[in-house]
């Protein structure tokens, strides 16, 4: 580093999962599914409130999804991407990471939650500290997804009919309750010396 170059300090981000818990799921046999198009998107009541909460106290937000019915040819990327610009106008995002691939055994890519390569991603490009980072997701595939990147994990329980496969640090009912979790976090280690 030159003498006149300043080291600045790496952000501080929350990623948030997106279909149950920006916007609402769409339940099929027990498990939550993307919506289809644009009239099918509806973003949850408490997730303008929680972003705005997280922005205010100085967090980025990421999205960072699966989306493999694309991969699959069951769902245009152009739907998707409507999808993505209707929640970036609605919501303080800084970013959104999308995995296309179609899982099942058809991909094997690094991007795929619960494979961490979207926050790592992120995390270069927007300078994001992740041990300072969280994770927020309803699946275990975004449990383990920010254990994998070396963030903190919120699992938001939307009864899922499927087994978490490693614990999340904190549980919440949604994305309100899981950003009171990280601010007061946040709080608890300001107060900390060094």
């Amino acid at each position: 580093m030159g003498k006149h170059e300043v080291k600045t300090e790496m952000r501080r981000a929350v990623f948030l999962d997106r279909d149950g818990v920006i916007n609402r799921a769409l339940d099929r046999g027990g498990l939550p599914h993307a919506p289809a198009s644009l009239a099918e998107f509806e973003i949850l009541p408490d997730a303008p409130a929680a972003c705005a909460k997280l922005k205010v106290a100085g967090f980025l937000l990421v999205v960072a999804t699966n989306q493999p019915d694309v991969g699959r040819g069951t769902l245009k990327q152009e739907i998707v991407e409507t999808i993505h610009a209707e929640m970036r106008r609605r919501l303080p995002l800084d970013g959104v990471e999308v995995c296309y691939h179609p899982g099942k055994g058809l991909s094997n890519c690094d991007c795929r939650k619960p494979r961490p390569g979207m926050l790592l991603r992120a995390a270069r490009a927007l300078d994001i500290d992740l041990a300072r980072s969280w994770m927020v997701g309803d699946r275990w595939r975004d449990v383990d997804c920010g254990h994998a990147a070396g963030c903190r994990t919120i699992f938001i329980d939307r009864g899922c009919a499927e087994e978490l496969r490693q614990l999340p640090d904190f549980r919440a009912k949604n994305l309100l309750e899981a950003a009171e979790i990280i601010l007061a976090a946040a709080a608890e280690s300001a107060k900390r010396p060094g």
